[in-house]
């Protein structure tokens, strides 16, 4: 059974970055579509990036291109979110989360992803 712990959030200037990192445990953590998702207060939660099992197909959503970056680690089942030029409007609880459909492609729905972590707070100052 897979389970994801996040770290990295906290407090940034507008402008800066931070990086968003989940731990992974299982051994099939390396099959499955990984994504990001982030809920800000009064809003549902929404996508922001997700990332196929090789690390060769990635997704993210319109407002976060080119800004954000998502990678994987296989051998240490371990995802990142690397978060540069923040913006105030990009505070949110950030989600880890697992679709656990092996070898799939990555989906952007909340409903695609069936394991979830239990959040991390990013807070950017304007």
């Amino acid at each position: 059974q897979v389970q994801l712990v996040e770290s990295g959030g906290g407090l940034v200037q507008a402008g800066g970055s931070l990086g968003l990192s989940c731990a992974a445990s299982g051994d099939t953590f390396s099959s499955y579509v990984m994504g990001w998702f982030r809920q800000a207060p009064g809003k549902e939660r929404e996508f922001v990036a997700a990332i196929n099992w090789s690390g060769g197909n990635t997704r993210y959503a319109d407002s976060v291109k080119g800004r954000f970056t998502i990678s994987r680690d296989n051998a240490k089942k371990m995802v990142t979110l690397q978060m540069n030029s923040l913006k105030p409007e990009d505070t949110a609880v950030y989600y880890c989360a697992a679709d656990r459909t092996r070898w799939g492609t990555p989906r952007l729905t909340t409903t695609a992803y069936n394991l979830w972590g239990q959040g991390t707070q990013v807070t950017v100052s304007s």
